[in-house]
């Protein structure tokens, strides 16, 4: 059997640092850098495959999982790793291309690497399409900020309901103003009617995709709790891949930094806010949810529409989640505030979210 090698890169869009440690040598049997590009890197591993068999680390970054794929094609085990989560040293001050790749390869060697989640190419363009759907809401928020801004400077207020509403709208449309504001109100709600725009278009992508089979079993689940529509199911689901590689509800909850923050030491244990680790697209999609659980449980309208269908054990699931939840909401919310009460009532929705989709 041939020796085991591990293959530190340090990933960069022109070029990558590449360290090779086999397993029983103290320091690294060859070093070099390399242009990053297939041919390069496939190429000087494979020589090197001849004679070990290659375990690659290399941090996610800018590239994406592309050299993933790259080394995956030619046979060689690759791990992306979570750079967040890489050990470093405390009084280490000093970061170069060199030390981050030998440090992977010792780090890979010593098995203190914590990998990321290589979703397939398919899995991924479905994620692109709603992250963009997520960046063009963002940008609506935005726009919307903007123009009550300006319309806050000139005195003008809205005070006969909610904002954005046809009311809202059409109060907008009634606006006259004074010589350049009026070019610059017009400028403002045509910027938001645009972004409005692109943010319905993207709206019905992302829903169309969530008809297709890939994804039509799991947003059907998701679509059972109360606060989760197609769009919030859509971001779940792509951001979490597979539901089945977090072996507990707890993990789960943890990867979407929704677990609080611990100092605990001998006798003393200091708890802060959430961690806010992993991605901060679903985390803002799970106190969204949460919020609808301060309302008193039932089963009506757009709810009972998206559960027809359905297992019924993923029914009954989500009227016990609605159940449990909304007595949490009140009892944290009467004894600190809602707002921790809707954090808290997101983590525990995320556990329920991950025992629908597992069982």
């Amino acid at each position: 059997m041939m020796s085991i090698a591990h293959v530190g890169m340090d990933v960069h869009k022109q070029q990558t640092r590449v360290v090779l440690l086999p397993e029983h040598m103290a320091d690294p049997l060859d070093e070099c850098t390399l242009p990053t590009t297939p041919a390069a890197l496939c190429g000087y591993l494979h020589r090197w495959a001849q004679r070990f068999q290659l375990r690659c680390y290399y941090e996610a970054g800018p590239l994406g999982y592309q050299p993933y794929r790259w080394l995956s094609g030619l046979g060689v085990e690759c791990q992306v790793i979570a750079p967040s989560k890489t050990p470093r040293a405390c009084g280490d001050r000093v970061k170069t291309d060199r030390r981050d790749a030998r440090v992977l390869a010792r780090q890979g060697r010593a098995g203190a690497l914590v990998r990321v989640h290589v979703p397939s190419a398919q899995q991924e363009r479905g994620r692109g399409l709603v992250r963009y759907r997520e960046g063009r809401l963002r940008d609506v928020l935005a726009a919307k900020h903007r123009l009550l801004k300006f319309l806050g400077t000139r005195g003008l207020f809205f005070s006969e309901g909610r904002h954005w509403t046809q009311r809202h709208f059409c109060w907008l449309g009634s606006l006259r103003f004074e010589d350049l504001d009026d070019w610059t109100a017009q400028q403002y709600l045509a910027d938001l009617q645009y972004r409005g725009d692109r943010l319905a278009e993207a709206d019905r992508e992302v829903a169309a995709l969530a008809e297709r089979e890939a994804y039509r079993e799991a947003v059907g689940r998701l679509c059972c709790f109360r606060g989760l529509d197609v769009l919030s199911a859509m971001v779940v689901v792509s951001e979490t891949i597979d539901f089945t590689r977090f072996p507990s509800a707890s993990q789960y909850m943890s990867y979407w930094g929704l677990t609080c923050r611990e100092e605990s030491s001998g006798s003393s244990r200091r708890q802060g806010g959430i961690t806010k680790c992993g991605s901060g697209r679903a985390r803002r999609v799970w106190v969204e949810a949460a919020w609808h659980y301060r309302h008193k449980p039932a089963v009506r309208g757009r709810l009972r529409k998206r559960q027809q269908g359905q297992p019924l054990a993923i029914i009954a699931h989500a009227w016990k989640a609605q159940q449990r939840l909304h007595k949490k909401f009140w009892r944290i919310a009467l004894r600190k505030d809602s707002r921790t009460a809707a954090v808290a009532v997101a983590r525990e929705l995320a556990g329920f979210v991950w025992g629908a989709m597992t069982m």
